[in-house]
């Protein structure tokens, strides 16, 4: 915490992204202040509007306000990838640091099960599980969840088993420190800023396999917003009304810009090797 205290006050371009990202969670926690329209209220006499100062983002087939359900659907989006992260960090990290410090069995366990979901494609083998288990948000998490958290699992085990061989745990040891202690106190607070920067990376990419899920159908069912959805219910209508997935869409890749990039500067502000250089 203090180092994100510190690049906060030291390093512009992380200071200015975490804006960034503190608004896009901001519009989407106020979404229901900065419009007056609800994101299922229907005007069918208001169907196909163009963007306006009544509508800034116009309306779609059943005269709902795009600006709503933009603003609505970041609810969706971000909230979504956020517990995506944080189930794939805890999940695969939890089983990583399990396999590497106990060894044996269940180091062997994990692993062959780390290299069964690994031998399918990440999206392919999502979609699979998506399909098996219907379609809603929270599937679609689950279904991310399964295909991703193996990269996490081996990330935090190579860390361990580096970890241990180090002096200061063997003098722990020495020292009577219990398997947990050791942990605790040398092991863990060595992996957690490359874990943390890793997850803060994978912001972006998931964000769009969440959206990509959400576009064929296996993620946020209408009529609730949320931008893959969106983009896929504009699609039909890009040549009439481009707007339906012009703003949904730039919704995405601004987001999606803004964590890369945030990614990339924490990495810079908590990357040990920094204090090296």
């Amino acid at each position: 915490m203090a180092d994100i205290v510190k690049g906060l006050r030291t390093n512009r371009q992380f200071a200015v992204l975490s804006v960034l990202i503190v608004l896009l969670l901001g519009a989407a926690v106020l979404a229901p202040f900065l419009t007056s329209y609800g994101p299922t209220d229907t005007d069918m006499k208001s169907a196909f509007l163009a963007p306006s100062a009544e509508h800034f983002f116009g309306t779609d087939k059943l005269g709902r306000d795009c600006f709503a359900r933009v603003l609505y659907g970041a609810r969706a989006s971000l909230m979504s990838v956020l517990l995506l992260v944080a189930l794939v960090f805890i999940t695969g990290t939890v089983l990583g640091i399990a396999s590497g410090y106990l060894g044996g069995k269940t180091d062997a366990v994990i692993m062959r099960l780390s290299d069964i979901f690994i031998s399918f494609p990440g999206v392919l083998l999502a979609i699979a599980i998506a399909g098996i288990i219907g379609g809603s948000m929270v599937n679609a998490v689950i279904a991310l969840t399964c295909a991703t958290w193996p990269k996490y699992a081996r990330l935090s085990r190579s860390l361990v088993l580096k970890a241990k061989q180090n002096e200061y745990v063997a003098a722990a040891r020495v020292n009577g420190g219990t398997p947990l202690h050791i942990l605790c106190t040398h092991i863990l607070p060595n992996l957690l800023p490359l874990l943390v920067i890793t997850a803060a990376a994978d912001l972006g990419a998931l964000m769009l396999e969440l959206a990509g899920l959400s576009f064929l159908g296996f993620g946020t069912q209408p009529p609730a917003p949320e931008w893959g959805a969106m983009i896929n219910e504009g699609r039909q209508q890009l040549q009439t009304a481009p707007w339906l997935m012009i703003f949904p869409g730039l919704s995405v890749f601004v987001s999606v810009v803004i964590f890369n990039l945030w990614g990339d500067a924490l990495r810079d502000v908590l990357d040990p090797r920094d204090d090296q250089k």
